[in-house]
């Protein structure tokens, strides 16, 4: 048997969040034994200066015994994070039309900047896993 035949045994269940230059991979896997774990890989597109691209990966393994407090602490941060700061976006590379707090000549004047974007927050509810 070669590594696709057990790629393709292993895997279970998958969903895939495009943002921009990074996709999330959400995979349920199955161990040896025949439980489910959850994987989550962030791939991002990194472009060269010749123009060619490439991706680094990241993986989060998940087991069944942590998915409870790994919930608990996740929903935690993204509420303290939206309590805090909101669900706008306020990243210049996110928007396209960000504008400083301060001009070079020191004749600022105020413009306010609205989220125009349609990608929004998506809670992640592990307790359906």
């Amino acid at each position: 048997m070669n590594n696709n035949d057990m790629m393709e045994k292993e895997e279970i269940f998958s969903k895939v969040l495009r943002a921009g230059r990074r996709t999330y991979f959400f995979d349920v896997r199955s161990t040896k034994a025949g439980d489910y774990y959850l994987t989550v890989t962030e791939s991002k597109k990194f472009t060269n200066d010749d123009g060619s691209f490439h991706y680094k990966k990241h993986k989060i393994y998940l087991y069944k015994e942590d998915f409870s407090e790994f919930n608990s602490i996740l929903n935690e941060m993204t509420d303290y994070i939206i309590n805090e700061k909101g669900d706008e976006v306020i990243s210049e590379r996110h928007q396209k039309d960000f504008k400083k707090e301060y001009d070079t000549d020191n004749t600022a004047s105020e413009t306010k900047v609205e989220d125009t974007s349609t990608e929004k927050f998506t809670d992640i509810n592990f307790d359906d896993i």
